[in-house]
């Protein structure tokens, strides 16, 4: 199987961020929102980027205590598979032409430009770290209904070595065209590091039958028993995914369960109707190539 081509080959290219500090007012009275061009780039996580990454990941298991400095060293650790998204730097961009379908982990702006990251760790084979044990202490704890419970201690003990936690987080700027990027960056290094790996271990550890996901998502709370007939309200969806990929995710699992999370910012005016919750999901690998098709209509659709 040839060896995907380099992150540094492959900019992540090219995205509009719009300055939304204008005021709404400002927008009706004809004035444009400022655009900023900005040069987004893949790259191999590196020990500098931990503080960037503990930064995303602050919140992964809501407000448990737990080992999040020993889980960003796992995701940090493990180069051939994972990846993180900044800001491209215009001399490295040029430094790394020509590099063909060398992967490369050097480059990149300090993790203060850190925008994005994703990855996936073999739940058996970093069963003993204590940051996969809290995990999945964390895990259990929130699965309140009996059966999907045992199907998911069934994944977190005797299917171990063939799940794959499915870890993404980034920043709400991130500009949403480079998500199926992302993802396609991730899979087909799994693919690769099946064949490549040094050692029939490693390759193995890659072969994922499952993928484990913890995420976010907004609900809608229950209406008011005396909310206006008419109300703008009666619109609104009753489930809102902040990832977009993450509703896709949900229709292709095997199952899923959600739970209450305790929110540290204050909702926004719009949302105030809405109660976040933690969304657990586990999804075969067969259905990986029906989600990424699925990602890339969905992004072409925006």
């Amino acid at each position: 199987m040839p060896r995907p081509p380099s992150k540094r080959a492959k900019p992540a290219g090219p995205s509009k961020d719009e300055d939304r500090s204008s005021s709404e007012s400002d927008a009706e009275d004809g004035e444009e929102l400022q655009t900023v061009q900005a040069d987004f780039a893949f790259f191999d996580p590196k020990p500098s980027d931990f503080h960037g990454v503990r930064l995303l990941l602050k919140t992964y298991l809501d407000s448990k205590p737990w080992d999040l400095t020993g889980f960003v060293d796992l995701i940090l650790a493990q180069t051939t598979v994972g990846t993180v998204v900044k800001l491209a730097d215009e001399e490295e961009e040029e430094e790394g032409q020509g590099t063909g379908g060398e992967k490369t982990s050097a480059g990149g702006n300090d993790d203060d430009d850190l925008f994005g990251l994703i990855s996936v760790l073999n739940l058996g084979r970093y069963a003993e770290h204590r940051c996969i044990k809290d995990l999945k202490e964390y895990l259990l704890a929130v699965c309140s209904d009996k059966d999907t419970k045992r199907q998911l201690k069934s994944l977190l003990e005797e299917k171990a070595s063939s799940v794959g936690l499915l870890v993404c987080r980034r920043f709400v700027n991130f500009p949403y065209e480079l998500v199926p990027k992302l993802y396609d960056a991730l899979f087909d290094e799994v693919s690769w590091a099946t064949e490549d790996e040094p050692t029939q271990e490693l390759q193995d550890s890659f072969r994922f039958k499952h993928y484990l996901l913890l995420v976010r998502m907004l609900e809608r709370k229950t209406p008011a028993k005396h909310k206006a007939k008419n109300s703008k309200d009666d619109d609104d969806e009753p489930i809102i995914y902040p990832k977009l990929e993450d509703e896709i995710f949900n229709e292709l699992s095997s199952w899923s369960f959600t739970f209450p999370i305790r929110s540290e910012q204050s909702p926004q005016q719009e949302m105030k109707n809405y109660k976040e919750m933690g969304l657990v999901m586990a999804v075969k690998a067969e259905a990986i190539p029906k989600f990424r098709k699925k990602l890339e209509a969905l992004v072409s659709e925006q």
